[in-house]
């Protein structure tokens, strides 16, 4: 067999059997997957792909960042703005600092690659931590603030590592370029975004065709990305800003099945980045482990033990010394009632794992310098960082569940389910205001408008009561025995039109149909 039809096959098994073990032991799936590519690695006759470092980050970054930005809430980042900048550039530039320290003495590599490394162990990946944290019911704030600070400190780290692999491949570094770069970098990125996300924006908003919808959604990452790159300014950003952009326009310019079948596409399409990357760095580990000379199994475990415990520590040291700062300069009453305690921020230091960009990044270092020589380090670099990704993953990720319990850090979820009753007990009387309209304007007959108020006129009223505005007179008990009958009719209508289309009275194409009708119906209960 072919190596290319081989690794097909590998991916073809492995990754939807992860995804299966993943949800049967109810563990988050970035877990499985360093684990998975860490037994790869090790398997005798697996291919051993080698990539083109310029094609890596292009392939793989843009549509990470712009589904994770489409999918951020704005109102939340606004609302800490302070401590995601403290963690997305101030501790970003720390962890990379302290790192090129550590990997400059202990593992003499010139300063130029050591801070290459620095920017590829500084991004965290929030996927399983937040995960995790959702379902323990950690407070909502703290789990904004890791999703927003992984999405925003992508940017300053492939910053910091761009300028310093340019230094390591051309052999010059000035901090005057290195810091017109980064500001540049930034500001140019967030502007080429801007502008994306609006032209996309207007597009979408003028066609109605699913697929080239979901075609160009899932492109727009690239569109942003590939632009700024060539005009030397932040991709990263550029596609996180296009991505902030749009998910907020998305309510105006999409229709409901767009959303619908978009959002599932997107879920596809992320696992399976994620998926092949940490798949493919897994089968180069041997290879990569070949061109590690010199140094010994034990020397090696010591790196990557040392590396994994300097980005755990420089994050919580970082996170118990900015507060206190923060504290002695604003005391302000706002300020005073957001305070953190030591508890979340133990659990906020302990979620900082690493993932697929810090991946994504270590493979794309080039093989060798401007001038022909091999670029240093390249390998042990690539196996530091899937050593630490494999550290942090696993072990923080395993770990975290139990953290947070023994914390006692969760909140009983009341705020958000106040928000979502909120906003059904609006949408109803919304209902109710266009049925008003709707009769003034005599475009509905008197039958069809009674029906229709006192559907809404319930669903005001049960809102309402659960909300405590008005007594409940058995409204929520009389609701799920309706959506339980409901369902059950679905499900019968579903065996229907199955046994029509097994006997052959109707087509697979027309089954379908009329099933997507009952199924999105089905969506709607609340049960």
């Amino acid at each position: 067999m072919h190596e290319s039809e081989l690794l097909i096959l590998v991916l073809l098994v492995v990754l939807p059997g992860l995804s299966v073990i993943a949800r049967q032991i109810d563990v988050p799936y970035p877990i499985l997957l360093v684990v998975a590519g860490l037994i790869l690695g090790a398997l005798p006759g697996l291919p051993d792909p080698e990539l083109d470092p310029d094609l890596v980050l292009v392939i793989f970054l843009p549509p990470l960042l712009y589904q994770a930005a489409f999918f951020a809430d704005l109102r939340t980042m606004r609302s800490n703005v302070r401590p995601l900048t403290l963690l997305s550039v101030g501790l970003v530039i720390v962890t990379a600092a302290a790192v090129a320290v550590v990997a400059h003495a202990m593992l003499d590599m010139p300063w130029a690659v050591a801070f290459a490394l620095g920017g590829i162990l500084a991004p965290t990946d929030p996927i399983a931590a937040t995960s995790i944290m959702r379902r323990l019911g950690v407070p909502r704030r703290q789990v904004d603030v890791v999703e927003g600070e992984s999405l925003l400190n992508d940017g300053t780290a492939l910053v910091i590592y761009r300028a310093a692999v340019a230094a390591a491949i051309g052999g010059t570094f000035s901090l005057a370029e290195a810091s017109l770069e980064f500001f540049g970098g930034i500001a140019g990125g967030i502007a080429i975004g801007l502008v994306v996300g609006w032209l996309i924006g207007a597009i979408r908003a003028r066609i109605n065709d699913i697929p080239t919808e979901i075609t160009i959604s899932l492109f727009t990452g690239y569109a942003a990305y590939l632009p700024a790159e060539q005009l030397g300014v932040s991709g990263v950003l550029a596609a996180v800003t296009a991505g902030i952009v749009l998910g907020w326009m998305a309510p105006r310019i999409a229709s409901a099945q767009m959303r619908i079948q978009g959002y599932a596409t997107w879920e596809i399409v992320v696992f399976l980045l994620n998926g092949v990357l940490f798949v493919l760095i897994g089968l180069q580990l041997p290879h990569v482990m070949d061109g590690i000379e010199g140094r010994s199994t034990g020397e090696l475990v010591g790196y990557a033990l040392v590396f994994f415990a300097l980005v755990v520590v420089t994050r919580w040291l970082w996170m118990n010394t900015t507060i206190f700062l923060i504290r002695l300069l604003d005391r302000r009453p706002s300020t005073i009632a957001r305070r953190t305690t030591w508890r979340e921020r133990l659990i906020g230091a302990w979620s900082g794992m690493r993932g697929a960009v810090s991946l994504a990044a270590a493979l794309a270092l080039p093989f060798e310098t401007d001038g022909g020589a091999p670029f240093p380090e390249r390998d042990l670099i690539v196996f530091i960082t899937f050593s630490v990704v494999v550290l942090t993953v696993v072990v923080q990720g395993l770990t975290l569940p139990a953290l947070v319990r023994a914390l006692g850090v969760h909140e009983d979820g009341a705020a958000e389910e106040r928000e979502e009753l909120r906003a059904r007990l609006t949408a109803a009387k919304a209902a109710l205001e266009e049925l008003d309209a709707l009769e003034a304007d005599g475009a509905i007959r008197e039958e069809t408008l009674e029906r229709m108020r006192a559907l809404y006129r319930y669903r005001k009223r049960r809102f309402a009561a659960r909300a405590g505005k008005v007594e409940d007179d058995g409204f929520e008990d009389r609701s799920v025995a309706y959506q339980q009958a409901v369902r059950r009719v679905l499900d019968a209508q579903r065996e229907a039109i199955v046994g029509l289309r097994n006997a052959g009275d109707i087509s697979g194409e027309v089954m379908r149909r009329v099933e997507r009708e009952l199924d999105l119906e089905d969506t709607r209960l609340e049960i």
